[in-house]
């Protein structure tokens, strides 16, 4: 696995297994003075797909070191934790990431999260508001919304015939050629913006020991939801920003989500010219807005 420089790996035991995660020890700009009262948490929760892990914040969480003490895990089932042997549903993920964050967080932390993660985060938040003190969510999808059922996906459908969907995962997903297609064709909206290291990270998690479990969960759509029944009875302030060229979810139907609860999402923003993931096609500009919805919820929750 590849991490940034001056972060540190510890763990916490959850009741579906051992999750990872890596936090900031040094701040990336070591002359600066050190600040003196509690910092803040702020969390990062990567999404779901072949060979995905807390890699994927990697260009974005340093940069919020000097202010907020920043967590991000590896999710169960990928990167460097547990990888139960188990067909995964969202109540896993729920539960996990609930208590996640009563393991690590004495506070309600400020949490940010992406595509199918970032729909169970607000399921999440829904149940147990009291562990959430804000969202910043990137193209939030239950991939089922309004009625959609992903399940009905050719793909998905032949995945989800036994002995042939890992043969599928290792010879379509997890190795380098596949893992390469699936981010030039369906992740970055411009190739050119996928550097060498992006591949070898998302290879290092999709080939760990039962890292198929989790990933064909996902791909057969046993994750996936209808966000829409669920987003109108968020209550934690929300903010949304979705790419422009998501191939998965496109914007319209990101507005016609964040339209269900106007009072809970304080903001929804469409990215040009980027896809599924801004945090690795264009870390500065997911910096900067990441900063601008913080300021704004912060002001809003006072």
């Amino acid at each position: 696995m590849i991490e940034p420089t001056g972060v540190e790996r510890d763990a916490v035991v959850t009741s579906l297994g051992t999750m990872v995660y890596y936090r900031l020890i040094d701040q990336p700009w070591p002359d600066l003075p050190p600040t003196t009262s509690a910092k803040p948490t702020l969390l990062f929760f990567h999404g779901f797909g072949g060979g995905s892990s807390a890699y994927e914040w990697s260009k974005v969480y340093p940069a919020f070191g000097p202010e907020y003490r920043v967590l991000a895990p590896d999710l169960l089932g990928w990167g460097r934790s547990d990888h139960p042997e188990r067909d995964y549903q969202p109540q896993d993920y729920i539960q996990s990431l609930q208590e996640f964050i009563e393991q690590t967080c004495s506070e309600p932390p400020w949490v940010v999260a992406s595509s199918l993660v970032a729909a169970l985060t607000i399921r999440a938040a829904i149940t147990r508001p009291e562990l959430f003190r804000g969202l910043i969510l990137s193209t939030p999808t239950g991939l089922s919304d309004f009625g959609e059922d992903y399940r009905r996906n050719l793909f998905a459908q032949i995945v989800g015939i036994p002995v042939l969907d890992k043969v599928i995962y290792r010879t379509g997903i997890a190795n380098r050629n596949g893992i390469l297609s699936f981010l030039e064709n369906r992740q970055f909206a411009q190739a050119n913006r996928i550097f060498p290291e992006i591949v070898e990270a998302y290879l290092a998690s999709a080939t760990q020991a039962n890292a198929e479990y989790a990933a064909l969960s996902f791909v057969r759509g046993d994750l996936c939801f209808d966000l829409a029944q669920f987003i109108p009875q968020l209550t934690t302030p929300t903010a949304i920003f979705w790419g422009e060229r998501s191939q998965f979810t496109p914007p319209a139907q990101g507005r016609r989500l964040a339209s269900l609860n106007p009072r809970a999402i304080k903001a929804f923003v469409e990215l040009p010219d980027v896809g599924l993931t801004p945090q690795l096609e264009l870390p500065a500009v997911t910096i900067g807005l990441l900063r601008q919805f913080l300021a704004l919820l912060q002001a809003d929750s006072h």
